[in-house]
């Protein structure tokens, strides 16, 4: 198991001193958060190979690609044909830089049908939105990761049920899951259920901690998600990928700590 550590918290840092940052602190990866001042859309177009120079000098591996999202830039359920084809085009440009760096996947979030709006209608806006990245994707190697959520961001794909009902629609080997901790609290899901469910489909793992009242992205420990049951899963079901930390706003002022003390608690979870 590998740990790694969303860029998001250095919201107020470059991208670069993110990746040298967590380096240090000895961090094995970072995820990449696709929104500004990291790497949105075309803004790191002439910086592409500085960048990966520096990844690879540090041996920092890139575990997924995080397009900014949540109803703006990007809502792939929108009924609303402009903007669900603009978000098709975003999270396209998105796979492109993923790849550049060499990420493996790039997250997807199903995003929030207006709430005057036919819900069964932005579901098919959804799938036809998932099919389109699908088939751009074609003969890349990326994977296409659904991040279920909470009833905050999305009212098509909650639960990690939904996710699969999702996969089931879909019928591409290209998609996969995004289990978040905090999201799968919210909704009072089960870590070993989660776990049999995800049997044989791609998985990528966020480790974040709340009291089960909002998505407040906690350094893990600090809140009451029973994250125990969750690495006891993980490694009952032999996961070897990165476990990857996302944590909230409350700690885009002094990152460098807040990291540090995530990572002291994801290596006393590991089983070495």
């Amino acid at each position: 198991m590998k740990f790694a550590q969303s860029s998001a918290v250095y919201f107020n840092y470059s991208l670069q001193y993110a990746i040298r940052d967590l380096h240090e602190l000895g961090y094995q990866g970072i995820e990449i958060w696709g929104g500004r001042p990291h790497m949105f859309m075309h803004d790191f177009d002439e910086q592409m190979d500085e960048l990966v120079s520096l990844l690879k000098e540090l041996d920092m591996k890139v575990c997924n690609f995080i397009p900014a999202q949540f109803r703006y830039p990007s809502i792939l359920c929108s009924e609303n044909e402009m903007v669900r084809k603009q978000s098709v085009e975003y999270i396209q440009i998105a796979i492109d830089n993923a790849i550049k760096v060499g990420s493996p996947s790039v997250s997807l979030c199903p995003g929030m049908v207006l709430f005057d709006q036919d819900k069964n209608k932005g579901w098919d806006q959804l799938v036809k939105s998932l099919k389109e990245i699908d088939e751009y994707a074609d003969g890349k190697e990326i994977q296409l990761l659904i991040e279920p959520a909470h009833q905050f961001e999305t009212n098509l794909i909650l639960t990690v049920e939904d996710g699969m009902r999702m996969l089931d629609v879909l019928q591409s080997d290209r998609f996969g899951i995004l289990l978040d901790s905090g999201h799968a609290h919210l909704n009072g899901e089960d870590f070993n259920e989660i776990m049999k469910l995800c049997k044989g489909v791609p998985l990528h793992i966020h480790i974040d901690d709340n009291f089960g009242d909002f998505d407040a992205h906690l350094i893990p420990g600090k809140g009451n998600v029973n994250l125990a049951a969750l690495f006891e899963a993980l490694y009952e079901d032999n996961y070897d990928g990165f476990v990857s930390a996302e944590l909230g706003p409350g700690y885009i002022m002094a990152p460098t700590s807040a990291c540090k003390e995530t990572l002291d608690y994801l290596k006393s979870m590991s089983k070495k």
